[in-house]
């Protein structure tokens, strides 16, 4: 597993949390793009993703196919239904939210938002005492390799409070902050589903895991493991409960198939004394869109045409293509989607949110119960003749 910058995760060591990366552009976001259980599985899979596809260099913070970064640390924690990035967490750029007083481990209470440029932590816990007031402050983050939590004496905190030229900000009213963009809203996160025990398969897996979302024609690779040598006789692939495909094995291996319909499968199976496996689950999803009309003119709404089928629209983007620039943020421009949107089929980006030329990026993001997917597309927009 490769972590951010440079090095691999080592084998027979022990690592607590999630691993730091955004999944790039092709990966997926712990909590956000996939419950726990699925990365879960996919950590029991030594021919899954997480171990074949490296990220480095995709995007700034991508390292491993899934994982989280410090945004969607607090993101999730925040009960955000979509991540939304360290530089956009302030009052310049949500409601309800202001500075704490006063700026130091005295002003700490659980829940503050600690920002720094280009980073953001959260405080979990506050330690005090009538006589001293507050003696001691947890924060905890995301940050390479994995997840942390690190615990400081008031002077400690205040220390670091300096030294990262950092602000403590208080969400002073939680549903403004949040505006549309609440988890309870949507499927994801899915706060239950993460905290409850997987059943991790031990026959077969899948190269993504398991309880996750492939695009239509993206090729689904079954890694049949047969953990406790109970010796497998067949693959059983079957959508909407009907079998469409019995592969016969003659032993542990890798069968790789592409579906080009859109639905909810499962794989499972059959093993030598008759028995069926536990099943695998995954779902064939296309989500598509384009630019209507193909050319895109600064200053001019835009006219988005976009098709989902066994997966729900659910939020578009426009950002800049551009590297962050975590002096000079600009706030990406989101339409949360709705039922109109999704009969028609079709979606206006505004002037405003295309001011200017140069190159953005439109994302639309779907969602099912097995997770989200995002359909990306690089815009050349051009000045007005």
């Amino acid at each position: 597993m490769p972590i951010r910058g440079k090095g691999e995760f080592r084998a027979g060591t022990r690592y607590t949390g999630v691993p730091y990366s955004n999944g790039g552009w092709d990966g997926r976001m712990i909590g956000f793009d996939i419950n726990l259980r699925t990365y879960l599985a996919a950590v029991e899979n030594p021919r899954s993703v997480i171990y074949t596809t490296d990220l480095r260099g995709q995007r700034n913070n991508s390292a491993g196919f899934y994982g989280t970064v410090c945004s969607g640390f607090t993101s999730y924690a925040l009960q955000l239904a979509m991540q939304v990035g360290s530089s956009f967490h302030g009052p310049e750029h949500r409601k309800g939210v202001e500075s704490a007083r006063p700026q130091s481990a005295q002003g700490a209470r659980v829940g503050d938002i600690l920002w720094s440029r280009g980073h953001v932590e959260i405080v979990t816990r506050v330690a005090a005492t009538p006589e001293d007031g507050v003696t001691r402050v947890r924060v905890e983050d995301s940050w390479s390799p994995t997840t942390r939590t690190r615990n400081y004496t008031a002077r400690q905190f205040d220390d670091y409070l300096a030294q990262r030229k950092g602000i403590l900000y208080r969400i002073a009213d939680h549903d403004a902050w949040r505006g549309e963009n609440r988890a309870e809203r949507y499927l994801f996160p899915n706060y239950a589903l993460d905290a409850a025990t997987a059943t991790v398969n031990r026959v077969l897996l899948l190269d993504l895991g398991d309880w996750v979302p492939y695009r239509r024609d993206q090729p689904v690779a079954f890694n049949l493991m047969d953990r406790d040598n109970q010796g497998v006789k067949a693959l059983v692939i079957q959508r909407g409960g009907e079998q469409i495909a019995k592969v016969p094995l003659e032993g542990p291996g890798v069968v790789e198939r592409t579906f080009a319909r859109p639905g909810d499968y499962t794989a499972h199976c059959i093993m030598t004394d008759g028995t069926a496996s536990q099943t695998c689950e995954f779902s064939v999803c296309a989500l598509e869109f384009r630019t209507v009309p193909e050319n895109t003119v600064a200053g001019q709404p835009l006219e988005i045409e976009f098709h989902a089928e066994n997966i729900r629209p659910i939020h578009l983007s426009v950002s800049s293509a551009s590297p962050p620039n975590y002096a000079k943020p600009v706030v990406p421009h989101a339409i949360w989607l709705n039922d109109e949107h999704r009969s028609r089929g079709r979606v206006t980006i505004p002037a405003a949110a295309l001011a200017g030329a140069g190159q953005c990026r439109v994302v639309i993001t779907g969602e099912n119960r097995y997770g989200r997917l995002r359909s990306i597309a690089i815009i050349n927009v051009t000045d007005p003749e």
